[in-house]
């Protein structure tokens, strides 16, 4: 038994982390892997204290900090269930079992799928859910990001030294993403828009080679090499059922980080918080570790 486990290790669960080593706490942090959706970033500009840092480079600044507290870390493990039984939770990983006083559930998003034919198939075969990771392997060659918000514009602009061509598809009338990231994707040469249009297909060889878009009624194929898919994210919230989650399977919090079961708190992407910043999720973080340092007290 211990007094808090913190599952995930993204911005919220690292910071969170930070907060229970300096109050002391005996815990432990459960992870599939470190650094979460900030690893996957592109140029990451708009974090205090650094004017220019990398996603990768930010998540690696986290982890570096994270050790220091020497913390006890489960790594490549994955949590399945998560129940409360009277004053004990009990968490389920797909590799042990565990019991704590108090959690914090930081376990981020992830990306969503399209849907369509051709997508399972030609997975890690020309098609990505991850620029960051995946764009250099796509140089000189024609590809298709699918989305309109700030990880699709993010992942044309990482590809825009990297590429011959950028398809950029969008299912929306117009971008919805950061209008200063949009001035510059629209300044390049190399990218062509398409709005209020359809993904229908992806096929291919071995390897992907072509996408079939429609718009306007009209279908079009795409001869490009590679696909990033930049559509958004889903909450990692599943393993925890009788909590409070709202359409989107987001868990529903309060300004203290308390879900509707007391000792359970939630923070980062996971949650209804809105705005799904690096910053805001790490802040998010903070006030759940205190948060759960105040609760250990009451109790």
């Amino acid at each position: 038994m211990v007094d808090l486990v913190i599952i995930g290790a993204g911005p919220a669960g690292i910071t969170a982390s930070v907060y229970a080593a300096r109050k002391k706490m005996d815990f432990l942090v459960i992870t599939r892997d470190i650094g979460g959706q900030a690893a996957l970033s592109g140029d990451v500009e708009n974090y205090t204290g650094y004017q220019f840092i990398t996603g990768p480079e930010l998540a690696e600044k986290f982890e570096e900090h994270m050790r220091k507290y020497k913390i006890k870390l489960k790594e490549d493990e994955e949590v399945i269930n998560l129940e409360k039984i009277n004053d004990e939770i009990l968490i389920k990983t797909n590799q042990e079992d565990y019991k704590t006083k108090t959690v914090i559930i930081a376990s981020g998003k992830r990306s969503k799928e399209l849907g369509i034919s051709g997508e399972k198939e030609f997975k890690n075969k020309g098609l990505t859910y991850c620029a960051t990771c995946d764009a250099p392997l796509f140089a000189g060659k024609e590809v298709a990001v699918i989305g309109g918000g700030n990880s699709a514009l993010d992942a044309v602009l990482q590809l825009l030294k990297i590429a011959k061509k950028i398809y950029l598809i969008n299912n929306r009338l117009t971008l919805a993403g950061d209008l200063i990231m949009q001035e510059k994707i629209k300044q390049s040469e190399i990218v062509k828009i398409f709005n209020d249009a359809q993904i229908k297909e992806i096929f291919g060889d071995k390897m992907v080679n072509g996408i079939k878009i429609k718009k306007q009624n009209k279908e079009e194929i795409l001869p490009v090499q590679g696909i990033f898919v930049e559509i958004g994210l889903i909450p990692n919230s599943e393993f925890i059922k009788y909590i409070n989650k709202n359409k989107q399977g987001e868990i529903i919090v309060n300004c203290y980080n308390e879900t509707n079961l007391p000792g359970i708190f939630a923070a980062g992407d996971v949650t209804n918080v809105p705005e799904k910043q690096i910053i805001i999720a790490a802040g998010e973080g903070a006030k759940a570790a205190l948060g759960a340092f105040k609760y250990l007290a009451r109790v």
